[in-house]
């Protein structure tokens, strides 16, 4: 029997319904822009949160019972049929795994390399039947204890090289199950104390790793996107892909920065001291915007809580800042958001993505409305104006700090402020966010 026996796949039924098991603002057929927006929003069931995670926290363990938690190939199978139970109910078009979400530890690589393979071939006759396509696969290089100072930045190079080839393995399980991108996700490529790291070996070795996994994947045909996730501050006190402006420099220094993209999670986001639509915004203003991980953090805790959105006016400024860059394209909105420990029902599962997804599609109309409107944009472009005038435009190409200095003699300019209309701004933002 299927673990999400009696609930029924999820339509909609408008803003109106009370049903808690029905969708009020995400209806994947309705047609915005040219798009439906199932195409617009590209939705993903994270298979670690929805599937692997026992319900632990910092300060207590295990509070979920699933059917499929064990140790066998056996059990990996039967999280594969719940997983697929789940999309099929949602109507969800992706997923996105790690290596470890999806098949049990062995004794030895080659082993694990076989269990991989084994539920990979599971998975992908699961989709040939007519399931959902891969958004993205990872490696998980953190959660063993060989992993404890880092992965690609560990002191130890056959960690290093163990690193790599478990890299290698996620990218062919990837390409084989036709993903259309492939993340490379740090979670331990930091370091806790200078007084045991060399910070440039580190950065040389992270930079190494990258290089070879695009090689790779290109080597072999795969034609996806390559995605870094910013990474800060946990779990260790000091991270090497820490935001966007951080991950934007090391793919400069290595010269991958027309090879590879961010994956931006909202979460991170607020642990690195940003909004979400700021990294949004940098990301499509440096030219490596990808793809996006959407939760949410609890703003009185100081770590990564994972939860499902539900703030309607933040998912709004970061899904504009996604229209104005062109849309995900290849990229998803990705829920890498957990259950509270406490939410112990399958129906807590699916009624938390449904919450998500109407979420994100309100946030989707009210940002394409904005944008259509045209005010916000429009207020932007005359802030700048004075800067395609007259010889505004040399002071970003020939001028020079002599000629510069001369015309501000010759003509006595004396610039005066001009107000930045904040508040206008916001109250405008808040007619189509309230």
């Amino acid at each position: 029997m299927s673990y999400f026996a009696g609930i029924h796949p999820i339509t909609y039924e408008g803003p109106e319904t009370d049903n808690p098991l029905a969708f009020r603002h995400y209806n994947p057929s309705e047609v915005i822009g040219g798009k439906t927006m199932a195409e617009h929003l590209r939705f993903a069931v994270a298979w670690w949160h929805s599937f692997a995670w026992e319900g632990g926290d910092p300060f207590g363990g295990q509070t979920f019972q699933r059917p499929w938690f064990g140790p066998t190939v056996d059990h990996a199978r039967a999280k594969a049929d719940a997983a697929f139970d789940l999309f099929a109910i949602l109507g969800q078009p992706y997923f996105c795994f790690h290596d470890a979400d999806i098949r049990p530890e062995g004794a030895d690589f080659a082993e694990t390399t076989r269990n991989l393979e084994t539920i990979v071939d599971y998975i992908a006759e699961k989709m040939a039947a007519g399931g959902p396509r891969l958004l993205w696969g990872t490696a998980n290089l953190f959660s063993h204890r060989r992993y404890m100072a880092g992965a690609a930045t560990n002191p130890d190079p056959d960690v290093f090289a163990y690193a790599g080839a478990t890299i290698k393995t996620c990218i062919d399980a990837t390409h084989r199950l036709g993903g259309e991108n492939y993340v490379l996700w740090g979670g331990r490529e930091g370091y806790e104390t200078l007084l045991n790291t060399d910070l440039a070996r580190e950065r040389q070795q992270a930079g190494r790793m990258l290089c070879m996994a695009v090689d790779y994947a290109r080597k072999i045909g795969f034609k996806g996107a390559i995605l870094i996730e910013p990474k800060p501050q946990e779990p260790t006190k000091h991270q090497y892909d820490y935001d966007v402006a951080t991950v934007y420099g090391f793919l400069k220094d290595f010269g991958l920065e027309g090879e590879v993209k961010v994956n931006i999670e909202q979460g991170h986001a607020i642990l690195a001291g940003h909004s979400f639509e700021h990294e949004i915004a940098l990301a499509a203003a440096l030219g490596i915007f990808g793809s996006i991980d959407m939760n949410r953090n609890d703003y009185q805790s100081g770590w990564d809580t994972d939860q499902f959105p539900n703030n309607t006016p933040e998912v709004t400024l970061a899904y504009y800042e996604i229209l104005k860059a062109g849309g995900l394209r290849t990229g998803g909105t990705n829920f890498d958001a957990k259950l509270r420990r406490q939410s112990l029902d399958a129906e807590d599962l699916v009624a938390a993505h449904i919450g998500g997804m109407d979420v994100c599609a309100a946030g989707f109309k009210r940002a394409y409305a904005m944008l259509q409107e045209g005010t916000l944009e429009a207020a932007r472009h005359a802030r700048y104006a004075k800067w395609g005038e007259g010889d505004a435009p040399a002071l970003l190409t020939h001028a020079t700090l002599d000629t510069i200095h001369d015309r501000v003699v010759r003509e006595g300019l004396d610039p005066q402020p001009v107000s930045g209309r904040q508040e206008r701004l916001e109250n405008l933002v808040n007619r189509f966010t309230g």
